[in-house]
């Protein structure tokens, strides 16, 4: 992905959801909860609204009607336009007018994004041709159908492009919203937004939609009290037959399990957990890498510095220089790799 500047707005940075009847509830309260206000505490860094193709009561899934008093015009205040996932009829088209002002939108640089079905917009408005793109697995097939240009991946969690992204179903859009955030403002200022929400560790966008669950026998155990242990020992070292033993199953059980249930292995998960915490501390303090390497259980500052690089493409130093310009200025760039 190449960086992408935060468009230039007066106050926050404007995030507009863009409604569509019959609209999901969930898809919307995601992107609400993450780009909303929050506590006194957390900053508030965006301004959220909504709008429809035509103002006035808009149906939902979910047994009521919102009112919407604001139509397409506000997609041209927009910094961001999100199109949360709707009940989407088989072969729907979308609106010309919808396509037209998302398009318009996009043009004079907002960046575009959709949740789960609200892909369908994005591929309708030609900006998905020829990219990479994710929405639930159960529409895969369709969106692929309607429009043979899209690279639809089924299995991912969401695709961030920089100028337009898009995600999987509901809860994906959670995952697709902090790591927006966290592109915008940082890995420092993302957690305390998921803090805030109760969610747990950001997934990536590369790990699976879904876990293959057995055809018989039970379910396996739930992951969460290993990774609160895990997440609270990052200055440790702790090994894959570390992990095992404390979950009491064998190497490749607990391996199994991670790659079920979070798509990724054991050894994935604890260095991407190492790296979240390396970029809140490269942004929140002036220690040095190698104090920074120790905190976060790399070893060294030679180690930190090859497995930042693999992950984000750029150095520790760097990366703390853009934020530290993007918090002075409020424009900061875009330096997560995108699909």
């Amino acid at each position: 992905m190449t960086p992408r500047p935060l468009p230039k707005s007066p106050g926050r940075h404007r995030v507009v959801a863009l409604l569509q009847s019959p609209q999901s509830a969930f898809p919307l309260a995601c992107a609400a909860e993450v780009f909303g206000d929050h506590s006194p505490a957390i900053p508030a860094r965006y301004a959220f609204e909504v709008c429809a193709e035509h103002p006035g009561p808009v149906r939902t899934q979910a047994g009521y009607d919102m009112l919407v008093t604001a139509g397409l015009d506000a997609l041209e205040r927009a910094d961001t336009v999100v199109v949360p996932g709707r009940q989407h009829p088989a072969g729907a088209a979308v609106p010309p007018a919808v396509v037209a002002a998302v398009r318009r939108a996009h043009r004079r640089g907002a960046r575009i994004v959709g949740i789960s079905s609200g892909a369908f917009v994005l591929a309708a408005a030609g900006l998905l041709d020829g990219r990479r793109a994710a929405t639930h697995w159960a529409q895969a097939a369709e969106l692929a159908a309607l429009y043979p240009r899209v690279r639809v991946d089924p299995g991912v969690l969401y695709v961030d492009h920089g100028d337009v992204a898009t995600s999987a179903g509901s809860a994906a859009g959670v995952d697709l919203c902090l790591h927006l955030v966290r592109t915008d403002h940082g890995a420092a200022y993302a957690m305390r937004v998921a803090r805030q929400m109760v969610t747990p560790p950001h997934r990536e966008g590369c790990q699976l939609q879904y876990a293959e669950l057995p055809t018989s026998g039970p379910v396996a155990d739930s992951l969460a009290p290993l990774l609160e242990w895990l997440a609270g020992r990052l200055d440790q070292p702790v090994s894959v037959a570390d992990m095992a033993l404390r979950s009491q199953v064998s190497p490749r059980t607990l391996t199994r399990r991670f790659t079920e249930q979070l798509g990724i292995s054991p050894g994935r998960w604890l260095l991407d957990r190492r790296l979240a915490a390396t970029r809140a501390l490269l942004e929140e303090t002036d220690l040095p890498v190698e104090t920074i390497a120790r905190r976060v259980g790399l070893s060294s500052a030679v180690n930190l510095r090859r497995r930042f690089h693999e992950a984000l493409r750029t150095t520790p130093a760097a990366y703390r220089r853009t934020f530290r310009a993007g918090e002075a200025g409020r424009e900061p760039r875009s330096i997560v790799s995108g699909g």
